[in-house]
């Protein structure tokens, strides 16, 4: 299988808002609108759907939750190490640090979904759902908490207001109580997931000022390096600790080498952050992405005996 090829759409999209914003009247005055509504509508919708469209049994999954979260709480610890690492202090800069930490561990979850059902069909696209269920809450927390302290901002009222972590808390509340969408609903929702990926994407593309990155080329390496290269290391590390069975580490290794959220240049605007130098970080995420698939189903996957 070309893992490489199911980014190039995404990707496309990015340029494709970058050269839009850059070159025609659809200049950065419409993109913050555009921003607004795939932030408050859009992707909560989408992460609310994807998690509540398949019944997610916990129990059935523990080892495969536990997995999830050990890489995913790795990932986090090590995103927020950095500014106190004693080579690496120096060049962290505060504010760029506290918005792009989120690079570090979160993660697509559309792009996910779409690659664990070309793996392992429906099994694969069950086994992705529980992980989405029950790590997006985890790294939205995370995600917020270094903005709102670096903000002088309430983490409660942050969290309170937050659509993606509202969305996937309802999504996985009312997916553990049996509750369903009707069908006749199924179609609007997934239509509206759809339109979110697409517009978040070219969102980020149209906020790109790539020269944004310079001024902090030790923190985009660091974040990047743990999202694309260390964490589907402690993946394979995980499967084993847990004893996964096949499928579920096949999934594990993917998950771990997801691009990072096209969310997290949206997150890191509307909490008042530089969107620019994130969103040079989503691309390049979704561009190593294509490698770290690569490496962790490639590579990774074959030490599992899978």
């Amino acid at each position: 299988m070309n893992y490489a090829s199911l980014l190039v759409p995404e990707f496309s999209l990015i340029l494709l808002g970058y050269l839009v914003c850059k070159f025609t009247a659809l200049n950065r005055s419409v993109w913050n609108q555009v921003d607004a509504l795939v932030y408050y509508l859009l992707f909560p919708t989408l992460l609310f759907h994807s998690i509540i469209k398949s019944p997610l049994d916990l129990g059935a999954a523990s080892k495969l939750v536990g997995a999830g979260w050990s890489v995913m709480a790795t990932g986090i610890a090590l995103a927020y190490a950095l500014p106190v690492l004693p080579w690496l202090k120096r060049h962290m800069p505060a504010r760029d640090h506290a918005a792009s930490a989120q690079v570090a561990f979160r993660f697509n979850s559309f792009i996910g979904l779409a690659l664990a059902d070309r793996l392992a069909g429906p099994a694969g696209s069950q086994e992705i759902a529980v992980l989405i269920g029950v790590c997006v809450p985890l790294v939205n927390i995370a995600a917020v908490w270094p903005m709102a302290r670096g903000g002088s901002r309430s983490l409660a009222r942050e969290l309170s207001q937050n659509p993606l972590l509202l969305a996937t808390t309802t999504g996985l509340l009312a997916n553990l109580a049996g509750l369903s969408l009707p069908q006749w609903l199924e179609p609007t929702f997934t239509r509206v997931g759809a339109s979110a990926l697409a517009l978040g994407l070219m969102a980020a593309g149209a906020g790109i000022q790539m020269g944004a990155l310079a001024r902090a080329k030790t923190l985009a390496v660091s974040v990047l390096a743990i999202r694309h290269l260390v964490l589907p290391l402690v993946a394979l590390a995980a499967a084993y600790a847990f004893g996964l069975s096949h499928s579920q580490a096949t999934i594990l290794l993917a998950y771990a080498a997801l691009p990072t959220a096209a969310s997290c240049y949206v997150l890191a605007s509307k909490m008042g952050f530089e969107g620019s130098y994130v969103a040079g970080l989503v691309s390049l995420s979704t561009l190593l992405g294509m490698l770290s698939l690569g490496f962790a189903l490639g590579v990774l996957r074959p030490l599992y005996g899978v």
